[in-house]
Order: C-alpha cells, then sequence, then structure tokens
C-alpha cells in the first residue's frame, strides 16, 4: 500500500471534496499510481495543473508515487516565473487556438471577435474535441472536468465563469491572450479569415441603412457574409479595449485589424 500526503494550491482547490481544500492530506494511492493518474483520482484535471512538487522537486506526470511522498500541486503562477521549473508538459503550444465544447458558443464567438481561431460546433461530441485538440494543437475549453481527463488532451482549461463575457475575460487573464490578439480578423459566424471588399461588390446585398452609412466593408472567405460597423460594434470594440488595456487608437494597427462589425 502507497500512501502519500498531498496540498493542493489556489483555484485548484475547488475541484477537491471541502474536507481536502487549502490543507495538507494523506491519500491512499493505486498500485503503480502516477502522479497524474492520482491527481485526477482527486478530482482535479490534469490540464490545470501547471507545476506539480514531490518532495521539493519539479516532477512530471508520470512520476510514480512511492510511499511517505509529498505532492504539492500548483495552477498557473500570475506573479512569478517558473518557467525553468516546469515538466509537466513535454512542449507548449506554438500558436493559441481553440476547441470550445458544445455548451460554450457564445465564448466561442467572442474569441473569433478577439482574432482567435476557435472551432465550434453545437452538435460536437468529446472524442471529436480530442481529435481536434490532438492533430490540430487547439487548448479545449470546457464546463466538463471529465472531458479534461483524458489521456491525449494536453492543453485544456476548465471555464468557470457562466456568462459569455467573464469567461473571455478569465482566458485573457489565464492565457495572456491580449498580446496575441487580432482583433475582428475572424467570421464570427463560421471562424474563416475576413478581408476587405469594394463597397460596390456587396452594394445590392445591404440594407438601406448600412447602404447608405458605411463606406468599409469586410467579407468572409468561407461563409460570404458581410461585415459592417452596427449596433454592436462600439459594444464589442468596449470589451476588447478593455481586455486590450486601454482603448486602440484609429491607425494604430493594420488597416485590416479593426474592420467593421456585421450590423
Amino acid at each position: 500500500m502507497t500512501t502519500a500526503t498531498f496540498r493542493f494550491y489556489e483555484e485548484l482547490n475547488d475541484f477537491l471534496a471541502p474536507a481536502r481544500r487549502s490543507r495538507d492530506f494523506d491519500h491512499v494511492c493505486a498500485r503503480a499510481a502516477t502522479v497524474k493518474h492520482e491527481i485526477e483520482a482527486l478530482g482535479v484535471p490534469h490540464t490545470e495543473v501547471e507545476l506539480v512538487l514531490v518532495n521539493g522537486e519539479s516532477v512530471g506526470f508520470d512520476r510514480l508515487l512511492r510511499d511517505g511522498d509529498r505532492v504539492a500541486v500548483y495552477p498557473k503562477f500570475e506573479s512569478l516565473d517558473v518557467t525553468p521549473l516546469l515538466r509537466v508538459r513535454e512542449t507548449p503550444l506554438r500558436v493559441t487556438r481553440f476547441v470550445a465544447d458544445a455548451h460554450l458558443g457564445g465564448l466561442a464567438r467572442l474569441l473569433r471577435m478577439a482574432g482567435f481561431d476557435t472551432h465550434y460546433d453545437n452538435a460536437i461530441d468529446d472524442l471529436e474535441i480530442e481529435r481536434l485538440s490532438v492533430e490540430e494543437g487547439r487548448i479545449v475549453l470546457t464546463r466538463d472536468r471529465e472531458l479534461l481527463k483524458r489521456r491525449a488532451i494536453t492543453h485544456g482549461c476548465y471555464v468557470r465563469p457562466l456568462e459569455p463575457a467573464q469567461q473571455l475575460h478569465a482566458l485573457f487573464e489565464r492565457l495572456d491572450l491580449a498580446r496575441s490578439a487580432r482583433p475582428f480578423t475572424l467570421c464570427l459566424a463560421c471562424n474563416a479569415p475576413l478581408r476587405g471588399v469594394d463597397k460596390e461588390e456587396v452594394t445590392q446585398r445591404l440594407p438601406p441603412v448600412a447602404r447608405e452609412a458605411y463606406d468599409r466593408f469586410m467579407r468572409c472567405e468561407s461563409c460570404d457574409r458581410v461585415y459592417w460597423q452596427g449596433s454592436h460594434w462600439k459594444r464589442m470594440r468596449a470589451m476588447l479595449d478593455e481586455l486590450l488595456s486601454g482603448p486602440l487608437q484609429q491607425g494604430s494597427e493594420p488597416d485590416s485589424a479593426w474592420p467593421p462589425l456585421r450590423r
């Protein structure tokens, strides 16, 4: 029988039974159990873990637990760079892109607004999410902790807030997304790139108000939707201004960085 002492820190405690939160506790482990196996047996998805120390030494998820081990488990550090210590994942993702589960359609739309490639299908199942995560290097977004425990998923986020705007804000903070945001460059409906289009090419498709009030238009390369500055644009831009730590000045980015939104 192998017994190890565990301690989880910060928001990881949300996944634990109340009696085990923010304190040391002994846990009887399975035979030949790894760090990853026992962390998830206790209810914490491995994708939520950034650093594991066993007896004070940083280890990977495959470390076998021994009797008497002391295991400290940490989420992402907000104010301390622990990069030299990290052992739980072999490589970081080179490109930030996402796959959202069927319950996060609002968040997927907002991530596309911010310029992040986000796959979303309201009929998607767990197997397809896992496949896209592995084959396309996508970060899994979900409120289903069991999905994040799937062995093949190496990068994922448990989305705690319930409202899409709050979910977006939480992801920007956790993943430091502001530095790589490219606002209004993707179609909100299908995730494909947007390109500028001459007004004359789309005039017949525009309602009278848009035809009279706007001169700049964008068109989706895939679904052919046309976008312009409409009633939602100011609200969306204000949301992004806050996330990007201050208003973007018109003309400070390439012209395509702030195309109008569809009315």
